[in-house]
């Protein structure tokens, strides 16, 4: 969910930004989304029991990234160092 907003009020920022001719509200959402965009990142990491320093790896031009988004996509481990499952029978909906 965090994604899905993150992407329509980045639409919603550059489309402003164009109409007014600065880029200045897409840099403020930026700057004030990237702490989060982080932590996310590192607790879905954590989901399939890696560590969120493997976000790193996106720094290795192309091949990082493509490494990070399969990370990042790949399904939670039911036991892991970081917590129980969130999809599990105990996660509450």
């Amino acid at each position: 969910m965090f994604i899905l907003f993150y992407f329509i009020f980045g639409i919603a920022a550059n489309i402003i930004d164009a109409i007014i001719g600065l880029p200045l509200l897409s840099l403020v959402l930026t700057l004030g989304l990237i702490i989060p965009s982080i932590s996310i990142a590192a607790r879905r990491l954590h989901d399939t029991g890696r560590s969120g320093w493997w976000q790193l790896i996106a720094l290795i031009p192309l091949i990082g990234a493509i490494i990070l988004l399969i990370f990042l996509a790949s399904d939670s481990h039911e036991d892991n160092n970081y917590g129980a499952n969130p999809k599990g029978a105990g996660a509450v909906a």
